[in-house]
């Protein structure tokens, strides 16, 4: 069964069983599962009037499901996109700060698209939308093992003992840090391939060496590469990068 027979297969049984209220937010598009949990928690959304709060809660595809009051529908066609995000955009569906999102560097689809993972504020390169919420969630997760590729600039010269500390291990704050690979590119430039991808993991080990990285660009996601693609360009994903990714295949 190729990807195609699978979504549609997925949309089918979608649409006759009862989900996870976060699970019908995934598939309606409105973010990742982890992030709707926090909608949810956050009271700002509503069953058949109601606001529900509780995760977990079951509810049919027939039911009235809100966000901010806004109708939500579960998606029957899905997209798959990379952007090169420039610095200076945030990965959010909002920002109370009003800094500019990524997902608005993006053609404008009628379906919502996400940010599978994310890109910190100031970092730049590849990133993955989509409003597949299967898909986020088996690309997302630890387990799928999916190498991320990073080059990265310091202020200042990085030290031996940072990529050696960094290749074979450290704990810092009570949080173990370690890369796939590293290689030193310069004085102050290393590449450096992670697969767990801890939060903000590269700027914590820096900040651990008394560095800051002046440009933090991630150029691969599993078999998916940034190539030519230009800074706030994006493009959709090929059939073949996305079976790989659901393989797992690294």
């Amino acid at each position: 069964m190729n990807l195609t027979d699978n979504t549609t297969a997925a949309c089918n049984e979608v649409s006759r069983a009862a989900l996870r209220l976060q699970v019908y937010l995934a598939h309606a598009g409105v973010a990742s599962r982890r992030a709707c949990e926090g909608l949810i928690s956050s009271g700002r959304v509503s069953v058949n009037g109601n606001v529900v709060t509780v995760l977990g809660t079951r509810v049919l595809p027939t039911d009235d499901i809100r966000l901010d009051g806004i109708a939500l529908q579960i998606e029957t066609k899905f997209h798959y996109l990379v952007l090169n995000k420039p610095p200076m955009y945030i990965c959010s569906s909002s920002d109370p700060q009003g800094r500019s999102l990524a997902k608005d560097l993006l053609p404008m689809p009628r379906e919502r698209l996400y940010n599978v993972g994310r890109l910190d504020y100031r970092s730049s390169g590849l990133i993955i939308f989509t409003n597949d919420g299967d898909f986020a969630a088996k690309v997302s997760h630890p387990s799928a093992k999916i190498k991320k590729e990073y080059l990265v600039e310091a202020t200042g010269p990085i030290p031996d003992t940072m990529i050696a500390e960094f290749e074979k291990g450290l704990e810092i704050e009570g949080v173990f840090y370690r890369s796939t690979e590293i290689e030193r590119l310069g004085r102050k430039s290393i590449r450096v391939v992670l697969i767990e991808g801890k939060n903000r993991e590269i700027r914590r080990v820096f900040s651990h060496f008394h560095l800051h990285p002046s440009k933090l660009h991630r150029i691969r996601i599993g078999p998916v590469v940034l190539g030519s693609l230009g800074v706030g360009e994006s493009r959709a994903l090929t059939e073949e990068e996305k079976e790989i990714l659901l393989q797992r295949r690294t």
